[in-house]
This record gives structure tokens, C-alpha cells and sequence, in this order.
């Protein structure tokens, strides 16, 4: 904003210097240059009515000599007097024989010898006076008896044209300069409480404690920005808070009782007919999924409570660890658990969040999925296409859990992360949390939670995390960013 508001400055600033210089200088060098014309003619008719008077007083080689010298060395030129034949009659400076008798061919010197006084001015590209001639007639205009010619050097007229522009080129940057002071400084002063604001946004946005900006600062409109924006910011924390105190008081609340109530509908199996243990065991069972959506719930809490920043994951070693834990449940259960670990390298992930959404997504996995089915988990690198090695683009990682159980359809997969939701015919024992947590770990690990439809007609689902490596360096594969081929981990097939 600094940059931004300091630009406009400037360019209004340079604008109206333009607007004033380059007029003011042109009529300077204009009127310098009529100045000059004016006094080269009032000099040669000051000279013309000399020499008229002189050859009618027959004085003529005794006087003009001596004023056409004064004259020259007034005006630092040169001026030579001609009779009414155009032979020089006195001159400035010496004249060449042959000079002396083109005298008369001369335009100026040839009109003024026919009674017509006459300027010759030629202008540089700036405007200053270049060269200079004038030609009058001496004596009348209808009967002249000679000419006056001035040759007037106009290099100080040039060079003071010039230096007049360079003032105005120097007078412009100095103000400019002044303009770039002054106005930084007021950018500074006005973008100071917006710079506040943008960096309480980021800490409120990150997870941040609120701090309160100050609204003491800055234009008025600024000021009633940061006032809004501390009303709603304080009031947004004052929600996050309530909510997260709500989640994980009424969590840690409910798992005594919960506890206590499960321990008392197992004392009560030995004194229940035969007849109603169906229902108490389904008693039990419901009390254990209200247990895990408590659990569940709990993990939720201190996910938002305690924002963690993501820390480098050996993935394959976590999903290595996961696989033999829950393998010998899915043997039990008959359905086959494979691994096709690559190397992947590691990840940036919350910690703790990898072991979480591997619990959560084989959980789920198994329950869907049949006897005799196989549920396959999978890493895969997202190598981008060749480029240079200090391309600065990054890389991701694909965790796949793919099973062979019934899948969801398209507005299934969209509602699958909402929370409390299960889809229509799904196994029992679900809290409809589990993948909602899964999303919301992959998030605050940077990466991403999707649904997929498999290839086996079952579910793939697919966790994205940054991975840890740069993007420059080498990849364990020959091809530097590819990876190496996975290789399949298959555990022992059920008996």
C-alpha cells in the first residue's frame, strides 16, 4: 500500500511539473530569442542612422571606422557598412578581397539595398537563438546609399536557454524529491494501522491469541476499520472459545458416566433372562458407540483448541506400524490387509495426525468390507513433470486406503465428511465422526481429504500431505523426483 500510494504522489506531482515547466520554458526561450532580435535591429538602425549622417557630412572614412568597431565589440559580433554599390565602406573585421565583392550578392545586403530591412534567425531544437543576421537600409528607404549588416553570435543566448532548462529539470527533481519525502511519510503513516490490521487478520486466521489492534492511528476511516474490526474479531474468539470450551467439558463430562453405566449393564448379565440378553447386549454395543463418538468428540476439541504446527512424518514407518497393529483384526475377520509401501519420503503432518486417520480409515475399512475382500493401502509420491531443480513448486504425497465393500455414490461421497452423518445402510458401530476428524487433521496438516470411487467398486479414500523433501533435491529413484517402484507388503493370508 506504502508503494502503491507514494506512486500516485509521485506521478501527480511529475504531472503537474510537466504541465508548468515545459510551457514556462518555451516562453522563456522564445522570449529570449525576441529579446535578442529587437536589440540586433535597434543596433543596426542605430548604426544606419550614424552613417547616413556621416555621408552626408562627408565624414564617412573618419567616423565610421571607429563606430562600426565600438559596435562590434558591444554586441560581440560583427557589422560591416557598404555604399549604395555594395563595396564595404567600413568593417568590424577583416574582409577577404574576394568576400568583399559577394557583398552585394548577399540576400540580406541586397534587399536592404533596395530599401528593405531584413532578420535572419535560425532556432535550435530547444529554442535558443542559433544564428543571427540583420540588414537595414542606410538612409531613405526609397533611395538607400548603402547597407548596415550585423552578424550577432547567439552562442551565450544558446547556453543560457540551456541553463534555464536545466534549472527547470533540477528545480522539478528537487521537488519531486521533496513530494517523495512528504509523501512517504504520510503513506507510512496511513498504511501503518492497515499493516496492523493485515497482520492481526493473519494471527486471528492462524489460530492465533487475539490482540486487540489500536484505533488511534491513521485516517478516521482507518481508524473505524480497526474498531469493527476488534468488535468482531473479539466476538468471534469469545464464540471459538465457548465452543471449544462446550465440546470438551460436556466430552470429558459424559465419560464417566458412560463408564459407569456400561459397567452396570454388565452386571447385569448374570441376572437377565435368556430371552432379553439380545437386548442388553445391543445395550452394551450402543453404549460402547456412544463411548467412541465421545472419544471422537474429545479429539475434535483439542484438535481446535491446540493448533499445532506441522512437524516432518516418516509416513511409510507410521503406515509400516499401523499395518502389523491391525492386521491380526482384519485376519479375524477374514479380509486380507495389504501395504504397497514406496519410498516416499517424509511428509508434513500434525503430530499424531497420520496414526489418527490411519485408525480412523482402516476402522471404517474393516466394517465395510466383506470376508474374503482385501483392503489396500497405498503411498504414492506426486512427482510434478520434469523442470528445473530450483523450481520452488511443491510436492505432495497420496496416502490411498482402498477397500472392496459397497462404496457411496456421488452425493454420498459429498456429505461423507459432515459430521453425525451415515450413509444409509452402513454397518453399525459408526459415529458418523470419524471421517469428519480424518478432514479435519488432513487440513490442519496443509493437505487435503478426498473420496474417490474405486476400481473395485469399494471406496478410495486419498489423504494429500505436503511432502518434507524440496522440491530440488533428488528423489530415491533414478529418475531424481520419481519415485521408486512400491513394494507390496502382504501379510499372512487368513486361515
Amino acid at each position: 500500500m506504502t508503494r502503491r500510494l507514494l506512486l500516485s504522489y509521485l506521478s501527480l506531482a511529475a504531472l503537474v511539473l510537466l504541465c508548468l515547466e515545459i510551457p514556462l520554458g518555451f516562453v522563456y526561450s522564445r522570449g529570449e530569442r525576441e529579446r535578442v532580435v529587437n536589440a540586433a535591429k535597434d543596433e543596426a538602425e542605430s548604426v544606419s542612422a550614424y552613417a547616413a549622417l556621416s555621408l552626408a557630412a562627408g565624414r564617412a572614412e573618419r567616423d565610421l571606422p571607429t563606430r562600426v568597431a565600438h559596435c562590434a565589440e558591444r554586441i560581440g559580433g560583427k557589422v560591416v557598412i557598404v555604399d549604395a554599390w555594395g563595396a564595404p565602406l567600413a568593417t568590424s573585421h577583416p574582409v577577404d578581397a574576394g568576400v568583399s565583392g559577394d557583398l552585394a550578392a548577399r540576400p540580406g545586403i541586397a534587399a536592404a539595398l533596395r530599401g528593405t530591412s531584413t532578420v535572419d534567425v535560425r532556432t535550435s531544437t530547444i529554442g535558443g537563438v542559433e544564428y543571427l543576421s540583420v540588414a537595414a537600409p542606410v538612409g531613405q528607404e526609397a533611395r538607400p546609399v548603402g547597407a548596415v549588416w550585423l552578424t550577432v553570435p547567439t552562442r551565450t543566448v544558446h547556453e543560457r536557454v540551456h541553463h534555464v532548462w536545466l534549472l527547470l529539470v533540477l528545480g522539478g527533481l528537487a521537488v519531486l524529491t521533496a513530494v517523495a519525502v512528504v509523501g512517504f511519510a504520510f503513506a507510512r503513516w496511513a498504511g501503518r494501522p492497515i499493516r496492523e490490521l493485515e497482520q492481526a487478520t493473519h494471527d486471528l486466521a492462524d489460530g492465533g491469541r487475539f490482540a486487540p489492534v489500536t484505533i488511534t492511528k491513521g485516517p478516521p476511516e482507518v481508524r473505524s476499520l480497526a474498531a469493527a474490526f476488534n468488535h468482531t474479531a473479539a466476538r468471534l474468539a469469545h464464540l471459538l472459545a465457548s465452543q471449544r470450551a462446550f465440546a470438551g467439558e460436556a466430552s470429558h463430562q459424559l465419560k464417566t458416566p458412560l463408564a459407569a453405566l456400561r459397567l452396570r449393564l454388565e452386571n447385569l448379565e448374570p441376572d437377565t433372562a435368556a430371552r432379553a440378553r439380545g437386548s442388553l447386549t445391543a445395550a452394551v454395543t450402543e453404549t460402547d458407540r456412544l463411548a467412541r463418538m465421545v472419544e471422537h468428540l474429545l479429539a475434535m476439541a483439542r484438535l481446535e483448541e491446540h493448533a499445532a504446527t506441522p512437524a516432518t512424518v516418516d509416513l511409510g514407518t507410521v503406515c509400516a506400524e499401523r499395518h502389523r497393529t491391525w492386521q491380526p483384526l482384519f485376519a479375524r475377520e477374514g479380509v486380507s490387509l495389504v501395504l504397497f509401501a514406496g519410498s516416499v519420503g517424509p511428509v508434513l503432518a500434525v503430530p499424531g495426525a497420520v496414526e489418527q486417520i490411519m485408525d480412523n480409515l482402516l476402522s471404517n475399512a474393516l466394517r465395510a468390507s466383506p470376508a474374503g475382500s482385501t483392503v489396500t493401502i497405498e503411498l504414492r509420491l506426486q512427482a510434478p513433470p520434469r523442470r528445473a531443480l530450483r523450481d520452488g513448486r511443491p510436492r505432495w504425497v497420496d496416502l490411498h486406503v482402498t477397500d472392496e465393500g459397497p462404496g457411496m455414490t456421488a452425493e454420498q461421497r459429498t456429505r461423507a465428511f459432515d459430521r453425525f452423518w451415515r450413509a444409509p445402510g452402513a454397518p453399525k458401530g459408526g459415529t458418523g465422526l470419524g471421517l469428519a476428524l480424518v478432514q479435519r487433521l488432513a487440513l490442519a496438516s496443509g493437505g487435503e481429504a478426498v473420496l474417490r470411487a474405486a476400481a473395485t467398486g469399494g471406496l478410495d479414500v486419498v489423504i494429500r500431505l505436503p511432502s518434507a523433501r524440496p522440491s530440488g533435491e533428488a528423489g530415491p529413484g533414478p529418475g531424481g523426483d520419481r519415485p521408486r517402484r512400491p513394494r507390496r507388503e502382504a501379510p499372512a493370508l487368513p486361515a
